[in-house]
C-alpha cells in the first residue's frame, strides 16, 4: 500500500495541491448527478437514433421550459428554437432558403444569446472543466467570454454585442450557432447506456457506432447481433456467414462491401452459379425501393448460398460440441434427399424452395474444396477490414455482457431460467454455470476468442455462435432458433420459438428482486433490459414488477413498428429520478425541419427521489469518496512517503 500513496505523491508532491483536489472533488460529491440516458436495439436506424440523441428524448425542449417564460419572448417560436438545437446546419440552411437576408441576420442575432442562456442554464450543474472540456476548440473562448457576460448590465453590453458584430463581419455566426447547439446538445446526455443490438436490418449501424465513437462518456451492453459481428471478427466462420445472410435477407450487403470494404466477389459469383431465386429466399425491404430489379435476384441468391453454407457449419459445430446439447438442430443432416422432405418431431413435411445441389446427401455438412477456399477468402476480408476492426474493437473496449450501474442491472436478452425461477445451468468443462456466473463464463470467452482471431473452432470461438442460438444463452432466449425451418417448411407450426420462461416470470417483484440480488445490487434497484419488443397495442407494459423491470426495446426497426403500435422506449435517469420515454415513428429530417415530426410521444414517471440525486450518491461518487480518502491519508502522513 506504501508504493500506492508514493505513486499518489508524485501526481500531488506539495500538500496544497492535495487540498486543491480533494477541494474539488468533494465540490463535485454536492452536485446533482448527471442525467443517464438508456436507449436499446437500435437495429442500425441511424436517423431514428440521431434524432434521441440530439433532442435528448424531448430533454431539451423541457429544460427550455424550465429556463424561460416563452410567453414573454413573444419573438422567438419555442418548437422553431428547439430545432436549431436539434439540427443547427440543417436549420439555418433551411431558414437562410426562406428568409430574407435581413429576416435572416436578424434572426440570428436573436437566437445567440438566447443560446448562450440555454448553455449557461445547461451547465449550472457542471464543474467549469467539465464544461471547457466540450466547448470548441475554435470558440472555446469566445463562448467562455460571452457565457460570463450574458448576464451583462448595461455597462457591458457593447462588449458582448461587439463580439457577435465581429463574428457577422468574419462570417463565422453560423458556425458558432452551430457549436452552440452541439455543445448543448453534448450537456444534456451526461452518461449514455446503450442496452444491446446496434447491428440488425437497418442500414447504418456503421454510422450508429462512429457517432457513439464521439460520446464523451457511455457504455454497451452487447446484443444478440452485435455478438454475430464481434464473432465473424473473432474467427467464427458461422458468425460471418449469418451476418452476410441477413445482410442479403434485409438489403443490407452495401453496409458490409462498399462502407467495410469487404469483397464479396466469389461469394456472388458462387452464388450465381449454384442458385437461382426462389420466392422463399425474397429480400424484405422495409418499405424500401431497389433501383435495380436484378439486385433483389441477387440478395435471393446469396442469401440461399449462406443459409446453405450456414447449416452445414452448423452441423460440424454441434458434432464437436455436444456440451451444448443442441443436436437436434443438425437438420441438414436430417433431411431425406431421395424425395427432399424430413421429419420434424415425427411429422414428415415436405421442405419447399430447398435447393440441394451443393449438398453431398451421404455427408450433408461437408463443405465443398470450393466454399472452403470461398470461406477462407471471406474471412480474410472481415479480418482486413480496417472500418470493420476499428467497430468492433470498440464494441470491445466500451461493451459487457452486463452492467451494474447506480444501483441498476443492465443487460439485452435475459437471465435463463426454469420456470419456477431457478437459474437454468450450462455445463462446459465439467463445471456447471448460472446466473450471473453463466454471463461472467460468456464474456471471458467471447474476449479470448476476439484475442485469437486465428483460431476458427475452439470453444471459445464456438460458444459465440451459442450465444446466437443456443437454448441456455441470455442474448438468444429461446428454445431454438427455427431459421431453417422457416425457409423450407410451409407449415408454421414448426417455426414456433418458445421463449425462456423469465420472459413471463421478469413481470414478478420477487423476481426481479432476487435477479438484482445475484448481481449484489439492492432490492431498491432497477433492471433494465433490452431485446425484445413491447406490445402495447396488445395491453403489454414496459414497467413490470412494481418499477423494479424496466424494458426499453427502442423498436427502431420499421418491421416491428406494426406489431408493438409504436416505436419502442429510452430511459432517462436524472436527479430528479426515473422517465420512461415512449417514441413514434421518426420519418425524415426534413419534416424535422418543417415541424411536422416529433417523435417523442409520452413520457411516464418510473420513480420519483424523494431528495435531489447527489453525485455522491452515484457509482461515480463513491469512487470520488475513495479518492478523498486516499489523497486525506496521504495528507495527514505526507512525510512517511517520502523516496
Amino acid at each position: 500500500m506504501s508504493n500506492f500513496y508514493k505513486l499518489l505523491k508524485e501526481k500531488f508532491p506539495r500538500k496544497e495541491d492535495i487540498v486543491t483536489e480533494m477541494i474539488n472533488l468533494e465540490a463535485i460529491c454536492q452536485l446533482p448527478k448527471g442525467t443517464e440516458y438508456f436507449i436499446s436495439d437500435l437495429h442500425g436506424e441511424y436517423d431514428a437514433v440521431d434524432y434521441l440523441l440530439r433532442t435528448g428524448a424531448g430533454s431539451i425542449r423541457a429544460k427550455l421550459l424550465d429556463c424561460f417564460d416563452w410567453q414573454k419572448i413573444v419573438a422567438v417560436d419555442l418548437d422553431d428554437f428547439c430545432i436549431l438545437l436539434y439540427y443547427p446546419k440543417e436549420k439555418l440552411a433551411f431558414d437562410k432558403m426562406n428568409l430574407s437576408a435581413s429576416a435572416y441576420k436578424t434572426k440570428l442575432w436573436e437566437m445567440i444569446p438566447l443560446q448562450i442562456q440555454v448553455l449557461k442554464y445547461f451547465s449550472s450543474k457542471y464543474t467549469k472543466s467539465k464544461v471547457r472540456k466540450q466547448l470548441s476548440g475554435k470558440f472555446a473562448y469566445i463562448i467562455e467570454e460571452l457565457l460570463a457576460e450574458i448576464d451583462r448590465n448595461p455597462e457591458k453590453k457593447s462588449y458582448f454585442d461587439t463580439i457577435i458584430e465581429k463574428l457577422f463581419e468574419l462570417d463565422q455566426v453560423e458556425d458558432l450557432i452551430i457549436v452552440l447547439s452541439q455543445t448543448i446538445q453534448v450537456l444534456i446526455i451526461d452518461h449514455l447506456h446503450v442496452v444491446g443490438d446496434i447491428y440488425d436490418r437497418g442500414r447504418y449501424p456503421d454510422r450508429i457506432l462512429n457517432r457513439l465513437m464521439a460520446f464523451p462518456n457511455l457504455d454497451i451492453q452487447w446484443g444478440n447481433h452485435d455478438v454475430t459481428w464481434m464473432g465473424a471478427a473473432s474467427g467464427s466462420y458461422l458468425c460471418m456467414v449469418n451476418v452476410i445472410r441477413i445482410a442479403a435477407r434485409y438489403n443490407n450487403i452495401t453496409l458490409i462491401e462498399d462502407r467495410y470494404g469487404i469483397n464479396l466477389r466469389r461469394l456472388v459469383d458462387y452464388s450465381r452459379r449454384y442458385y437461382e431465386p426462389l420466392p422463399s429466399f425474397v429480400p424484405i425491404l422495409d418499405g424500401e425501393e431497389m433501383t435495380h430489379p436484378d439486385e433483389l435476384d441477387l440478395l435471393n441468391m446469396i442469401q440461399q448460398a449462406t443459409a446453405i453454407l450456414q447449416f452445414k457449419l452448423e452441423a460440424q459445430l454441434i458434432d464437436r460440441r455436444p456440451e451444448f446439447q443442441i443436436h437436434n438442430r443438425q437438420l441438414i443432416n436430417q433431411v431425406n434427399y431421395k424425395d427432399l422432405s424430413i421429419s420434424i418431431k415425427e411429422v414428415v413435411h415436405q421442405l419447399k424452395d430447398f435447393n440441394s445441389r451443393c449438398i453431398d446427401s451421404k455427408n450433408p455438412s461437408r463443405l465443398t474444396s470450393e466454399e472452403e477456399e470461398l470461406l477462407q477468402q471471406l474471412m480474410i476480408a472481415f479480418q482486413t477490414s480496417e472500418s470493420l476492426k476499428k467497430h468492433i474493437d470498440f464494441l470491445f473496449e466500451k461493451g459487457s455482457m452486463y452492467l451494474t450501474y447506480n444501483d441498476n442491472l443492465l443487460f439485452h436478452g435475459c437471465i435463463p431460467m426454469h420456470s419456477n425461477g431457478d437459474f437454468k445451468s450450462f455445463k462446459i468443462a465439467g463445471k456447471t454455470y448460472g446466473g450471473r456466473d453463466l454471463l461472467d463464463l460468456f464474456e471471458s470467452q467471447i474476449r479470448l476468442a476476439y484475442a485469437r482471431p486465428e483460431k476458427h473452432d475452439d470453444l471459445a470461438t464456438d460458444i459465440i455462435w451459442y450465444l446466437w442460438c443456443g437454448e441456455n444463452s441470455s442474448l438468444f432466449g429461446k428454445n431454438a432458433m427455427t431459421t431453417f425451418e422457416r425457409y423450407y417448411v410451409s407449415d408454421k407450426v414448426t417455426h414456433q420459438e418458445r421463449k425462456n420462461p423469465y420472459f413471463k416470470l421478469r413481470d414478478k417483484d420477487d423476481i426481479c428482486t432476487a435477479l438484482l440480488q445475484e448481481f449484489d445490487l439492492p432490492k431498491f434497484g432497477h433492471i433494465v433490459n433490452g431485446h425484445t419488443p413491447v406490445k402495447e397495442k396488445n395491453g403489454e407494459q414496459p414497467i413490470k414488477a412494481n418499477g423494479k423491470m424496466l424494458v426499453i426495446d427502442g423498436g427502431f426497426a420499421k418491421g416491428y413498428q406494426k406489431n408493438t403500435g409504436l416505436a419502442g422506449y429510452t430511459l432517462i435517469y436524472n436527479s430528479y429520478g426515473i422517465q420512461l420515454i415512449s417514441h413514434l415513428p421518426f420519418t425524415s429530417i426534413e419534416e424535422v425541419l418543417s415541424g411536422t415530426n416529433y417523435i417523442i410521444d409520452t413520457k411516464r414517471l418510473v420513480e420519483e427521489a424523494k431528495d435531489r440525486i447527489l453525485v455522491k450518491d452515484t457509482t461515480i461518487g463513491q469512487k470520488l469518496t475513495k479518492e478523498i480518502k486516499d489523497l486525506d491519508h496521504l495528507y495527514r502522513h505526507f512525510q512517511e512517503y517520502d523516496d
